[in-house]
């Protein structure tokens, strides 16, 4: 009689997941093109609600008008409007770039803090960009939670899903800090190209298929 199929054990899940995922992406790119660590700040705010293909077209412009904060400060939030419109939310993206800009300007130099409670009092900058500022600007550990990692991190049983905070605690406490950087790009990546919330429902990617095989129904998600 053969053996009835077993999903993986949860400690089973988070080494494929790990090994797949080094495999695939063995040094994964920031998305989002930018200079420095200013222009990573404002790249990853105007990355909110929309893609980051659609922000590296229309950062080369900005770049061109203010690729820092003492000029950007001087420039006009209708200026910068007129340039970032197609990311979506412009009017208030626009008024967030400026007023960042300003405060860099007036209490730090013209440097972006490297601090990740101090990021997140600036205008426009939540939890999630100022860890992915210290992550990839910094270099410091950080497991930044957009849509991606949260859907997939419920799709491989490794959160609940009940919230992002609750997704980032999640995955700190499964994944060595060491790999927190990386590992939070390849799961982007990976979303992107196996597991999209079109392209697998649970059941048909690799690593769903490997953690999961007795899954017989489309693992409903819940949203960030």
């Amino acid at each position: 009689m053969d053996e009835p199929v077993k999903n993986l054990l949860k400690a089973e899940r988070v080494a494929f997941v790990l090994e797949t995922l080094q495999a695939l992406y063995p040094e994964p790119p920031i998305p989002l093109d930018h200079r420095d660590e200013y222009t990573l700040l404002v790249a990853v705010l105007l990355s909110a609600q929309c893609t980051d293909e659609r922000v590296n077209q229309v950062t080369p412009s900005l770049w061109a008008l203010a690729d820092n904060p003492h000029d950007m400060a001087k420039c006009t939030v209708e200026a910068i409007q007129e340039i970032i419109r197609p990311c979506g939310l412009s009017p208030q993206k626009a008024k967030a770039i400026k007023r960042l800009s300003e405060i860099l300007v007036d209490d730090y130099d013209g440097k972006v803090p490297a601090d990740l409670a101090t990021l997140e009092t600036l205008p426009g900058v939540g939890h999630k960009t100022a860890s992915v500022v210290m992550a990839q600007a910094f270099g410091e550990p950080a497991f930044p939670v957009d849509t991606h990692i949260h859907r997939l991190a419920q799709r491989w049983g490794l959160s609940s899903g009940r919230s992002v905070a609750q997704t980032e605690k999640d995955l700190k406490r499964l994944f060595p800090k060491d790999r927190w950087n990386d590992l939070h790009l390849q799961i982007i990546y990976y979303g992107r190209e196996h597991c999209s919330a079109r392209g697998c429902d649970g059941t048909r990617c690799l690593i769903c298929r490997t953690c999961y095989p007795a899954r017989k129904h489309p693992k409903k998600t819940r949203k960030a």
